[in-house]
């Protein structure tokens, strides 16, 4: 550790200031912000260690440091460097760092709670919506302007490569700008085209959500239907009379997220259907009475899955197809199965930092589902 600290010692100068500073008289969470910040516009992977290591606690400290590097490295990488703005909402042990991205000059907010005695570690940072703007939104008053602009704005994240894919814009039925950015292939050095296709992750509850709605206007479903009418014993009898439809479209259901232990040690070629991954989420128990408390939950969108195949008599992906993609016109849109062949469609990325400074990239075909879910 020693060395590690004398490698970083610019850096350790940078955010250790001097006591009689502006910035070590600050309210601990403000001060705490103001490294997180300097942290982050360093974008070196080793800071980010030393810093971890000195300056996180609590649940924070039980994290992987790949979570961490992620984060930090992430944020450089979409603002490319944050400039301070203020400190708002300042309690002794929260604060939000109101800032602005280098790269666009966006505003962006991170919030920041610490230990309530010193060393004031940091127990919980998360991104906020930064405050409104100060003056109204500035016009764009043609098409051609709108379309210039956003060519811009867009070309500049994707030259940090921070965005690939595709961008359209319409008015009035009328396209008003449309461009691919980024590589479908990196193997290869394919481009983006405007026909390719890319795999969708949690983008299809949406599609869920609107199956649902449309089993409800049939009379096959009610949002106040108890779980039991469709899956009697899951996860068990008890709780699946407590598990109301709405409960499971907004959250509220107490179920958890399928992707756990089991999943992570299994082949991904294991769960291609509605039932394979259901069960992943066999013997789950409810976290909390359903409809007393909102939480995220993967599972209780896989379960929105089967309640459709129950309802329809289809299986949940052609069902989507059918009723969902083909009458809004979506007929290059699926959830590909991966280890087929499937023309165009593009592979995903996750980028890695490495201590000395360069950067790869893992596909993540291995890392994620090998088919899309509900």
């Amino acid at each position: 550790m020693a060395r590690l600290l004398f490698r970083l010692s610019p850096f350790l100068l940078l955010i250790a200031l001097p006591a009689t500073s502006s910035a070590q008289a600050s309210p601990p969470p403000v001060r705490r912000a103001r490294e997180l910040v300097a942290l982050i516009n360093t974008a070196q992977v080793a800071a980010v260690k030393a810093y971890v290591d000195s300056a996180f606690g609590g649940q924070m400290q039980g994290m992987p440091m790949e979570a961490h590097i992620g984060f930090v490295m992430g944020q450089h990488d979409e603002s490319g460097g944050l400039t301070w703005v203020e400190a708002t909402s300042v309690s002794p042990t929260s604060a939000t760092a109101v800032v602005t991205g280098r790269l666009t000059g966006e505003p962006m907010a991170i919030g920041i709670r610490v230990a309530a005695e010193a060393p004031f570690r940091i127990e919980g940072i998360f991104r906020v919506p930064p405050p409104p703007a100060k003056t109204p939104a500035r016009a764009i008053a043609t098409d051609a302007a709108l379309a210039a602009e956003l060519g811009t704005y867009v070309g500049q994240l994707a030259a940090a490569d921070v965005f690939s894919g595709a961008v359209l814009v319409a008015r009035n039925r009328k396209v008003v700008f449309s461009k691919a950015y980024g590589q479908a292939n990196k193997d290869f050095g394919t481009v983006n085209n405007l026909e390719t296709r890319f795999n969708l992750g949690s983008m299809n509850k949406m599609f869920t959500s609107v199956a649902i709605a449309q089993l409800v206007e049939q009379g096959k479903v009610s949002y106040d239907d108890p779980l039991s009418k469709f899956l009697p014993n899951f996860p068990s009898p008890e709780a699946a009379k407590k598990i109301q439809v709405k409960h499971l479209l907004s959250h509220t259901s107490g179920l958890g997220s399928y992707f756990n232990d089991t999943f992570d040690q299994s082949s991904r070629a294991r769960y291609k259907t509605v039932d394979q991954m259901m069960t992943l989420a066999q013997g789950d128990s409810l976290a909390f009475e359903p409809g007393s408390r909102w939480s995220y939950s993967n599972t209780g969108m896989l379960v929105l899955g089967k309640v459709i195949e129950v309802a329809s008599g289809q299986d949940y992906f052609s069902y989507i197809r059918e009723h969902v993609y083909r009458p809004a016109g979506m007929t290059r849109s699926d959830s590909y199965e991966l280890d087929y062949v499937n023309a165009n469609l593009a592979v995903g990325y996750e980028k890695e930092h490495q201590e000395d400074g360069t950067t790869r990239y893992h596909n993540n075909v291995f890392m994620h589902v090998i088919r899309g879910g509900p």
